[in-house]
């Protein structure tokens, strides 16, 4: 069974996009994204990236992050 742990400040994020991290992503209550890398972000904005050609931008205030551990 997953574990997930909330990412909220930059050494969060940091820490996932470093070590490659599955993320799941969750907007208004509602999965939007699961599985996906993060592999950029800023103060605004998250890219996932999903499969090759899979690319999602969520904005870091209208979202909540959680690592997937196994």
């Amino acid at each position: 069974m997953p574990i997930n742990r909330r990412l909220i400040t930059d050494q969060d994020f940091s820490e996932a996009l470093e070590r490659h991290l599955r993320v799941r992503v969750f907007q208004d209550d509602q999965l939007i994204g699961s599985g996906g890398i993060i592999i950029r972000f800023d103060d605004q904005t998250i890219v996932v990236q999903s499969s090759v050609s899979d690319l999602a931008y969520h904005s870091r205030k209208q979202c909540e992050f959680f690592e997937i551990k196994k």
